[in-house]
């Protein structure tokens, strides 16, 4: 995955997590990730798989293209 890649996907999940009024380890407990999961992700600092993004897509009621969008 290209570094802007993780930029949009950061960007945008932390966008929409922001908007449900969530935190970010409210969101990793809830989806069964490692609590320090999408910090991580919004950091840019891990790869994420389609099956994680899909699920967050989910979960945050969003079209999984939105999270890809830059």
């Amino acid at each position: 995955m290209s570094q802007y890649s993780r930029k949009y996907i950061a960007q945008n999940v932390k966008k929409y997590r922001i908007a449900k009024g969530l935190k970010r380890e409210e969101l990793s407990l809830t989806l069964g990730f490692d609590n320090s999961y999408i910090s991580k992700l919004e950091r840019e600092t891990v790869n994420i798989t389609i099956d994680r993004l899909e699920k967050i897509a989910n979960y945050l009621d969003v079209d999984i293209v939105k999270l890809l969008e830059h």
